[in-house]
Formats: C-alpha cells, structure tokens, sequence
C-alpha cells in the first residue's frame, strides 16, 4: 500500500512484509560487466546470475514465496496419482476460480501447449488482444495464425487511458464473421498484456468479449497470468470494482470464460500452470494431452511441493497487500525515471517498467535491435538485467523477412516481495545515467539466429565499438565506484 510519510512530499510504497531469507548479490566492476554481456552474446537471457546485481529480467519463477509456503511444501503427499496434494490444489482453485475442472501442466506454456493441441488445426485463427511470443509459437507450429485486435489506444506509448490492453471490440465481431466461427480457434484475452507493457483489460471489455463469442459460436480463452495484477487496476481505475472483493472478480469472468489458464510462477508466486474451466467438455478435450506431455491428471509435470506451495499461493492471490505490492512498486519506478525525462511506458502496467527504447535511441533502426541495445547497455551501466520487448522477440515471416514491433520496450521486471526501495532508486539512477550518455549507445547484429523464440539464446554483437566507449565514460563519470 502507499502511504504518505510526515517528512516526505510524495507518497511511497510500503512492503506489508519482512524478510526472514537473504539471497547475496554481487555488483561486478564496468570492465566485467562489458566482458560478461559480450560473452552473452548481448542476450540478457545468457547471463549467469551470479554475474547479475538486479534481476529484473522477469516475474516468472522469480516471485518471493511466504513462510506459509514454504510450510506448505512440508504436507506434500509424494503419489504419482490421486495425491491429496492435488486435491489441495483442486480445492485452492475452487477457492479462487470458483470452477471444478482442474488441468495440471508444469508451467504456463505448457498450458498454452495442450490448449493448441486441443484446439488448433490447420489454416485455424487465433484471435487475441495482443499476442505472446510462446502462445503465437505454439499455434503457428501446428499451422495456425495469430491476428491481434488491439484497441488503437494500446499503442500509444504515454497516454491517460486506464486500460491500454482492450479489444477492439468492433473488429473482433467483424472478424468472426468473416473468418467464420468454425475457423475460429479461440478468443484468447491476455490479462496484464505483456508485449505492450503489462497493459490492463477493463472487466467492463473482457465481459463485452465473452458475450461476443457466446453469441457468436467461438470459445473465449482468458490467460489469467497477470490477472492479480489486471484485478489491482480494476479495483483502482474502474468504478464498478472499486468495492468488490478479488475473490468476486475471479469468480465473475470464470463464470464467464469457456477456459482460463494461468502460469504459477506469476499468479501464485510459486512454479507451475493450471487449465481450469467450468465446462467439463472442455476439460475432456485437453485431458488427454496431460499424461502425453506433462505427466499424470494428478501432477502434471510439477513436484508436489512446489505445488503445494501453488495452492497456498493461490489463497494469497487474493489478498490486496500482497497483490497490491506489483503496481506500487512498478509505478513508484517509472514515476522516478518519468521524473526524470526518461522515456517510460504510461500510464505504468503491471509486471514491470517499460522503457521506450524507440524514443531511448532513436537513431538505432529497427533491424538493429534497439530494445536490445538498450538492455545490454543498462547491464554495463549498472549490473541491471532487463529484458528486450520489440522486434528482437518477433519471429521471422516464413519468407525470411523481419516484422518490425510496433513498440520498442525494454522491460525491467519487478519480482513482487523481493526488491527494496533502495534497490529501486538505484536502478533509476542508473537508468538516468544511460538517460544522459544514449549517445554511446548502437545497434546489435546477429552472429547466431535460431529459428523459434530467438530471443531465448539467439547471440548478437554491437556494431562498431559503442560499448567499450560506453564503459570508459562509467569509469569517468564514477571513478572508482562500481
């Protein structure tokens, strides 16, 4: 929550938690920070954590547990079937979701595996506000195609809207018809949208969507990854959920949902996925897919303790301190380096702080990566490790060409209960020592491209010698300082 202090003109965010763990981190000197990200291949992905002083490359997996949690993890019933671990997980998601049929898979993509197996066919369309890299990857592989029918206003980088994440509902009509339901593979709603910088959907839009696809022949999918998030700005920014409980509003769209999926690591604080639905028909469609790539209907591919530690996550997934803690943070960041002049992603989303690295370094084209210049850049300026969010995370069209991004971001993800404010303000100063030398900064070519999800381990190198430049004005700027 945020409160104001007796001595202070701004409002800050208060962490409704101690810590009882540590975890040593390391802040290398500029040289090594420069050897390490060429080492990487100027890929975030492939640095050591050892090497990293501020993670921020996601909130996946990386989320602080709470010591009920981790007490949890004590109960766990080892059984390859009908583990009362499961059940324990069953009876969290009832809590949550209010929905009975319960799908186990080992994290989010996996999820989004099976709902593509189940359900995509060739020359099938999936429809979606905004796409993720390994939901579009999934479909695409069985010969599907992902269309994106985002509201216009979802583009704009800094604007007052409240929710940047919505359909545009005109067109998802239109396009339905003219598709046609049955080719039609599912509606899927991102909550929290990632791409476009962890953007919101209003419950007013998600409800419009799902009355559109019942009316209209066509199941409507939700990935509730960052719905706790999603529901934090509901509360804050829509009048009518300004009074209602997160429990209401979980139970509101899962009546309205044909499915929802989620990835553990971001909606619970702990590692692994859930389908769930209230239709059995649905379940029964995906459920033979579970023990073919995950394991049995009971586990899914997660150990029972980590998913013990799922269920009592999920329990506190609906309590406004610890949700609330994202989104304060998140925006106490991009008010700080906003304040700064720096170019960030507003109104802030949840998940993380977006940078605009198109307005960061204009003059780096697009097929030279600026987003990712900038994240391996902010590694040598502060030990700080981002993630590139722009067309370095598209993949190739089938002819070989580029698509650019229609957004530059770089992402510095904030791991809800793990970061301190202090930790916070030296990423923004850091930030805004880049802010001031972008000059320094170049683009990034490849030197080895995978194919699929080419951002996961794909290696780049700087064009010319800007990063050797951008060390050497670190050392003179802060001298002896790391």
């Amino acid at each position: 929550m945020a409160v104001k202090f007796y001595k202070s003109e701004n409002q800050v965010p208060l962490e409704m938690h101690k810590v009882r763990m540590i975890q040593k981190l390391s802040l290398l000197p500029v040289e090594d920070r420069l050897k390490k990200i060429q080492e990487a291949g100027n890929n975030t992905f492939l640095l050591q954590n050892k090497d990293i002083y501020m993670d921020m490359l996601t909130d996946s997996g990386v989320n602080g547990m709470s010591d009920l949690q981790f007490g949890a993890m004590m109960q766990a019933d080892d059984a390859y079937a009908g583990s009362e671990t499961f059940n324990r997980v069953k009876a969290a998601v009832k809590e949550v979701f209010g929905t009975e049929n319960v799908l186990p898979a080992h994290q989010g993509r996996a999820c989004e595996n099976i709902l593509a197996e189940a359900f995509v066919k060739p020359g099938m369309v999936a429809l979606m506000n905004f796409h993720f890299t390994t939901t579009k990857a999934h479909i695409t592989r069985l010969g599907g195609t992902v269309e994106e029918l985002l509201d216009p206003k979802g583009l704009l980088p800094q604007s007052n809207d409240p929710f940047k994440g919505d359909f545009n509902l005109q067109n998802l009509r239109q396009r339905i018809q003219e598709i046609g339901a049955d080719r039609v593979a599912f509606v899927r709603v991102e909550s929290g949208t990632n791409l476009i910088g962890g953007q919101p959907v209003s419950l007013e839009n998600m409800l419009a969507v799902t009355d559109i696809c019942h009316e209209m022949g066509v199941k409507s999918v939700l990935d509730a990854s960052l719905l706790q998030d999603n529901v934090y700005f509901m509360k804050m920014r829509e009048a009518r959920c300004k009074y209602m409980e997160p429990r209401e509003i979980y139970h509101l769209l899962a009546d309205h949902f044909d499915i929802i999926y989620f990835s553990a690591r971001k909606l619970s604080f702990s590692k692994g996925g859930i389908i769930t639905s209230k239709d059995p028909k649905y379940t029964q469609q995906m459920m033979e897919y579970i023990p073919l790539y995950e394991g049995f209907l009971t586990y899914g591919g997660i150990d029972v303790r980590t998913m013990e530690a799922m269920a009592q996550g999920l329990y506190e997934s609906l309590d406004m301190e610890y949700i609330n803690q994202g989104p304060e943070f998140i925006n106490y960041l991009a008010k700080e380096l906003d304040d700064y002049g720096v170019p960030v992603i507003l109104p802030p989303g949840g998940l993380g702080c977006h940078l605009n690295a198109g307005a960061f370094v204009p003059d780096v084209p697009h097929n030279q990566y600026p987003a990712g210049a900038v994240a391996a850049a902010l590694y040598i300026a502060g030990g700080i490790r981002g993630m590139e969010r722009g067309t370095l995370s598209e993949q190739r069209n089938p002819d070989g060409s580029e698509p650019f991004a229609e957004l530059e971001l770089m992402r510095l993800a904030v791991p809800r209960r793990v970061f301190t404010l202090s930790q916070l303000k030296y990423v923004a100063d850091r930030v805004k020592w880049l802010w001031d030398n972008r000059q320094f900064i170049g683009g990034l070519q490849w030197v080895e491209e995978p194919s699929v999800l080419r951002f996961f381990f794909g290696r780049l190198k700087e064009v010319g010698y800007w990063q050797e430049e951008l060390a050497e004005k670190f050392r003179k700027d802060f001298g002896e300082s790391l």
